[in-house]
Order: C-alpha cells, then sequence, then structure tokens
C-alpha cells in the first residue's frame, strides 16, 4: 500500500498569511464554522457534567467514572468503529452522531433544569454518548481529508484542532459562569443546540466538491488487517505507544483539577472552568504556532510528549495558584506541540484506503487510554492527594517518552522523518 501524501509547500517554515490555507476551501470553512460553535458547547457540557457529579456526590472519584463511562465503549468497541468509517459515506455517519448527540444532551438538560438528576443517570447518558463518539470520532479525522482533499490535509488538521482549543478557550469560562449563576443544566442544553447547528452545516455542504474515496467492500479479516498494518508501520506504532502513557496519565485535567480547583485552591466552579481555559489559551498558542510546522519527524513525538509530561509533573509543585496557572498555559502549549506532529504523522503514514481503521486504533488509545486513567486518578487523588496525582500524571509518561527514545536510538529508528511532497524515509546514524 502506498502512502497518500500532501503536494509540497514552499520550502522552509509556512508564512504566517498561509497558515490557514486550508480554509479557503468553502467546504471546510463552513464546517470549521460550525466546529467552534460545536467545540466550544462541548466544553461547556464537560465543565459542567464534571462539577455536576461532584455536587451530586462529593467524590472526585466518582467524577474519574463519569469520565470512564463516556471513554469505556471506545475501549470495547473502537475498532469496529473504524471499519464502519471505511465502508460508509462520511457525511452521513456525522449526520446521525450529531443529531444522536444532540437528544442524549438536550435530555441531560431537561433532566438537570427540572431538579430530578441523579448520578447514575449522568452516567448513563455519559455511556451513550460514548456509543456514539465511537463512529463520531475516526469519522471526522478522516472526513477533514475528504473536504480539503491531498493538497491542504496538512493544514486542515491543525487548522482542526485549532478550532477544538479555541472551544476550549471559551467553553470552560463560560460554563463557569454559568454554573455559577444558573446552575450546570443550560451548558447541556446549549450543546444540544450546537449539534444542530452541525446537523445544519453537513446538510449544507457541497456535496459535489468532496474528495470521495469508493467505501471499502465487506471482507473478511479487516480487522485484523488494520491492526498489522499499524504494527508494522513504525511512525504509527510508535506515536501511538507513546500516546498510551499520556491518555491513561496527562489526559485527565477534568479529573485533576476539578481536585485543584475543589480542595487545594478552594477556586469554586468559576476557578474549575478558568483552570481549563487557561489550559486551552496555551494549546490554542501551540495549535496556531504548529501550523508553520512542514517537517514531521518521530523524534519530535516523543520528544513533545515527553517535555508535556514533565511540565505537567512540575503543576504538582506549584505553591500558588497564579504560578498554577502559568504552568497550566505552558501545559498546553506541549499538549500541542505533540499532538500536531502525532496526529498528522500517524494520518500521513497510512494509505487512504484503510485510514479509517487506523484513525479508529488512534481514537481508541487516545479515549480509551482515558476510561482506563481516570477511575485510577481519581482512586490515587482520594488517597494520597491532588498534588500527589498530578505529579503521578507526568511522571510516569516522561519516563516512558525516555525509554522509548533509547529503544528507536538503539534500532537506529528514531531519525525517521516526514515532508511534505516526500516519501518518509530512514535517516540512520550508524555508530
Amino acid at each position: 500500500m502506498s502512502t497518500s501524501t500532501p503536494p509540497p509547500p514552499p520550502p522552509g517554515r509556512r508564512r504566517w498569511g498561509i497558515t490557514l490555507d486550508s480554509l479557503t476551501v468553502p467546504n471546510f470553512r463552513l464546517f470549521t464554522i460550525s466546529n467552534v460553535i460545536a467545540m466550544t458547547a462541548t466544553w461547556m457540557q464537560r465543565i459542567a457534567q464534571g462539577w455536576l457529579v461532584l455536587q451530586l456526590t462529593d467524590s472526585v472519584a466518582a467524577v474519574g467514572v463519569t469520565v470512564a463511562m463516556q471513554f469505556t465503549p471506545m475501549l470495547l468497541f473502537g475498532l469496529l468503529g473504524g471499519v464502519v468509517v471505511d465502508r460508509y459515506s462520511k457525511r452521513m455517519l456525522l449526520l446521525i452522531t450529531q443529531s444522536a448527540a444532540s437528544v442524549l444532551s438536550l435530555t441531560l438538560a431537561v433532566l438537570t433544569l427540572s431538579g430530578v438528576v441523579e448520578v447514575w443517570q449522568v452516567w448513563v447518558i455519559a455511556f451513550v454518548l460514548g456509543l456514539v463518539t465511537v463512529i463520531d470520532n475516526p469519522t471526522r479525522q478522516v472526513f477533514v481529508n475528504e473536504m480539503v482533499g491531498p493538497q491542504f490535509l496538512r493544514n486542515a488538521i491543525t487548522v482542526n484542532s485549532s478550532a477544538f482549543q479555541l472551544g476550549g478557550l471559551v467553553g470552560p469560562a463560560v460554563s463557569g459562569l454559568l454554573i455559577v449563576a444558573v446552575g450546570a443544566g443550560w451548558s447541556f442544553a446549549i450543546n444540544g443546540i450546537a449539534c444542530l447547528v452541525t446537523v445544519l452545516a453537513l446538510l449544507l455542504l457541497d456535496t459535489t466538491a468532496l474528495h470521495r474515496k469508493p467505501p471499502t467492500p465487506r471482507s473478511k479479516g479487516q480487522l485484523r488487517e488494520g491492526l498489522r498494518y499499524v504494527v508494522a508501520t513504525p511512525t504509527i506504532l510508535w506515536p501511538l505507544v507513546m500516546m498510551s502513557f499520556l491518555s491513561v496519565f496527562a489526559l485527565n485535567m477534568p479529573v485533576l483539577l476539578v481536585a485543584f480547583a475543589g480542595d487545594v485552591f478552594a477556586a469554586g466552579a468559576g476557578g474549575y472552568g478558568l483552570f481549563n481555559s487557561l489550559v486551552a489559551v496555551g494549546a490554542l498558542v501551540g495549535a496556531l504556532a504548529s501550523t508553520r510546522r512542514v517537517t514531521i519527524r518521530l523524534r519530535t513525538v516523543i520528544f513533545c510528549g515527553g517535555v508535556w509530561a514533565l511540565i505537567q509533573a512540575s503543576l504538582g509543585l506549584m505553591p500558588t495558584q497564579l504560578a498554577f496557572g502559568l504552568v497550566l498555559v505552558a501545559s498546553g502549549i506541549a499538549n500541542q506541540f505533540f499532538f500536531m506532529a502525532c496526529n498528522p504523522l500517524v494520518q500521513l503514514s497510512s494509505n487512504v484506503l484503510i485510514r479509517g481503521r487506523v484513525m479508529s486504533v488512534y481514537v481508541l488509545v487516545l479515549l480509551g487510554g482515558q476510561a482506563l486513567g481516570s477511575p485510577l486518578m481519581g482512586w490515587l487523588i482520594e488517597h494520597y492527594g491532588a498534588h500527589t496525582g498530578m505529579m503521578v500524571s507526568g511522571l510516569v509518561p516522561a519516563t516512558a517518552a525516555i525509554t522509548i527514545a533509547i529503544v528507536l536510538a538503539r534500532r537506529h529508528q528514531l531519525t525517521w522523518d516526514w515532508r511534505a511532497g516526500r516519501p518518509g524515509r530512514w535517516r540512520i546514524r550508524r555508530r
């Protein structure tokens, strides 16, 4: 199978004027506008959901269970989701998943605003929403390719992440204010309406301009084929190994930050929203800065993952709320430098005919790891405190990054790199 790569960009770094060149595609521009709205509302629901469970149970571990319920379906069925994505229309799948997400969010809003919500209901809705994510998340990853084609794919991936982080900047702050003023229910209602905005945007897309590929026909062994492809491709396998440690330990900020906002700094719902917004500020800066990168190296992925982990570990040592907030921004920047190297390298290292299955493995590791890690971190915080939990969340993946780097260096694989417009290659330096 040959790897599909975009044509070459101008040599050197991108000029700032063309860092958003994928937005010249009308379909992607419309989708991005709706995506900013949707991601803002999604972040609002995440913050409100975590704080609602904390209010109902007075338990950080229960918040961890909530996150686990939402991500467990990906752990169980994520690989099957990739097969579905490869077989059916991406636009049709997104219309179905966004409609279902709207119904679920509006149901949770009604339960909360009527004052009858119980924690088991939040868990059930989170689990069903996780089932929707099994299809929705890998579909979104691959649908970007259909909207912009290979020419703008690298930049579109970055813009897509920037939209997510812009939502993460605005959503938590707005949700925190809403929780203090009128309670969590309105955040759920807004997310339900935002999902319908995405449905409308999908209906308005010019389908004749999509870069569609023929659906993959049914055949035996498609799951095994996808897994074999991942294992046999170093630029897919090793980024996923690194991300598995980060997703289990470092990507549990809802659990960690709710503990720091509630127990360490006594900052309340407003502080919880502010902490999440500070992470998003850094992430947005990191995502936008990453648009200038035209070379993707395997060693960059491992290095950025290790730096992010060390910064996160240092959060457990911050003595004041101001210092904690500043390091949160740095953590967000490092977070995006990792993902803006990891995601494109995985996508661009995979053949377009199998990309849905490859990205389902990517999403499985990303979200499934959080399903495993969230209750673990919640238990750790309740027994050993928020500071210990935060330090462990960074030190374990930092150790993993060092170990992976040593293994790759011994195998002479650490210098593999990809540059837009030419196939990736091994640059081996013998000792």
